[in-house]
C-alpha cells in the first residue's frame, strides 16, 4: 500500500510539473526565426498607376497575370468598373485617373508609404511564421497594398489579403474629417500604420481561419468567440499592445481594468449573457465612443462584452494548461469555457 501511495504521489507530481511547464511555455515567446516564410507586400497601387502612365491594354494584361483574382475583384468590387473580360471598364479607369481625388490620394499615400512596406513586411513575416508554428498546414495568402477609395481597410479573397493604405494614413489625415458619417473620429483615430499588421491578422482569423458560427446568437457566445480571436492575436502578435489589438485608448483600457467587477456584475444583473436580441447585444459588441449604461460623463469604454470575453478566455487558458491554442480555437462551447474559467473579476486585478 505504501508503494502504491508513493507511485500515486509520483505520478501526481509529474502531472503538476508538466502542467507548470506547459503554462510557462505558453507565456514564453516562442522562436520562429527558422520557419521559412518571408512576407512581401506587393504594391498593387503602384502597378495600378501604370494603367495611367503606360498603354492601358498592355498594363491591364500585366495586372491580370500578376494579381489574378485580386485584380478581377478590385476592378469589379472596389472600383465597380465592371468585368475585366472586355475593355469596357477602361473608360471608368480613365475617369478615375483624371479626377483630382485620385491625384490627392496618391500624393498622400506615396508621401507616407513611398516604397516597400519594410516595417509591415517584417511584422507580418513574424506573425505568419507564428501562424505556421501553430498551424503547419495552413496556406497563407499573398499580401497586396491598394487604394480602396475609403471603402475597405482590408479585404480577403482566394489566396490573397489586401491592405487599403488609404485607411491607414494616420489619425490626422486631411481626408478623414470629410468621412465622419462613415468613419467617426473614434474609429478613424486608429487608421495608423501601427494598425496594419494587427488588422491583417484579425482579418485572417475572423474571415478565413475561424469564421464565427451562424449558431452563435447569444451575447455570451459572441463574447467568447471574440475573446478567442483576441487571444489568438495575443499568441501571434506578442509584441503588439492590447490597446491596439482591441482598439482602445490607454484611458479606456485603464477604465476597464478599474471597473472589471462592475462590468461583470452589470452583465449578470441585467441577464445579458443569454440575450439574443441583436439591438441589445450590439451595445456591448459594436464600435462606439462609450457604453451609455456604464460609467459617468461618457468615460466608459465601448465593446465591453468583447473585452470581458477576452478576459474570460485568458482566465480559462491560465486555469487549463492542458489546452493548446488549437484546442481553444476548436472549442465552440462558450458556456463550458465560462464555467471552467471560474471568472470572478476584481477591480484593477
Amino acid at each position: 500500500m505504501i508503494a502504491s501511495l508513493y507511485k500515486f504521489k509520483q505520478i501526481y507530481l509529474i502531472f503538476i510539473i508538466g502542467a507548470l511547464l506547459t503554462a510557462c511555455g505558453r507565456n514564453k515567446k516562442i522562436d520562429v526565426s527558422n520557419i521559412p516564410i518571408d512576407v512581401k507586400i506587393e504594391r498593387f497601387d503602384h502597378d495600378f498607376d501604370g494603367l495611367r502612365t503606360k498603354p492601358m491594354a498592355q498594363q491591364a494584361a500585366f495586372l491580370q497575370k500578376k494579381y489574378g483574382d485580386f485584380y478581377r475583384d478590385y476592378t469589379s468590387q472596389i472600383l465597380e468598373a465592371g468585368s475585366i473580360k472586355d475593355t469596357g471598364y477602361f473608360s471608368v479607369l480613365r475617369s478615375v485617373f483624371k479626377g483630382q481625388a485620385y491625384v490627392d490620394l496618391k500624393h498622400d499615400v506615396d508621401a507616407l508609404y513611398p516604397g516597400e512596406l519594410t516595417k509591415q513586411e517584417t511584422e507580418l513575416t513574424d506573425a505568419f511564421r507564428r501562424i505556421k508554428y501553430y498551424y503547419p498546414q495552413k496556406k497563407l495568402p499573398k499580401v497586396y497594398a491598394y487604394f480602396s477609395g475609403f471603402k475597405a481597410q482590408t479585404s480577403i479573397g482566394d489566396g490573397y489579403f489586401g491592405i487599403g493604405l488609404d485607411l491607414f494614413l494616420g489619425a490626422d489625415s486631411r481626408f478623414y474629417p470629410a468621412l465622419t458619417e462613415v468613419f467617426p473620429r473614434y474609429i478613424s483615430r486608429r487608421f495608423t500604420p501601427d494598425n496594419i499588421t494587427p488588422r491583417v491578422i484579425e482579418g485572417l482569423a475572423r474571415e478565413d481561419m475561424f469564421p464565427e458560427p451562424d449558431a452563435d446568437k447569444t451575447l455570451l457566445s459572441k463574447m467568447i468567440y471574440a475573446g478567442k480571436i483576441l487571444y489568438f492575436m495575443d499568441q501571434i502578435l506578442p509584441d503588439v499592445p492590447d490597446t491596439i489589438k482591441i482598439g482602445y485608448t490607454t484611458k479606456q483600457e485603464k477604465w476597464c481594468k478599474e471597473h472589471r467587477s462592475v462590468i461583470w456584475a452589470y452583465l449578470l444583473d441585467q441577464s445579458l449573457l443569454y440575450e439574443t436580441d441583436y439591438q441589445k447585444i450590439q451595445t456591448y459588441t459594436n464600435e462606439a465612443p462609450f457604453t451609455p449604461q456604464l460609467g459617468e460623463h461618457n468615460e466608459s469604454a465601448p465593446r465591453l462584452g468583447i473585452w470581458t470575453g477576452w478576459q474570460i478566455v485568458k482566465e480559462y487558458m491560465e486555469k487549463r494548461p492542458d489546452v493548446t491554442l488549437q484546442k481553444l480555437m476548436e472549442n465552440s462551447d462558450a458556456q463550458k469555457i465560462l464555467n471552467d474559467s471560474k471568472y470572478r473579476p476584481r477591480d484593477d486585478q
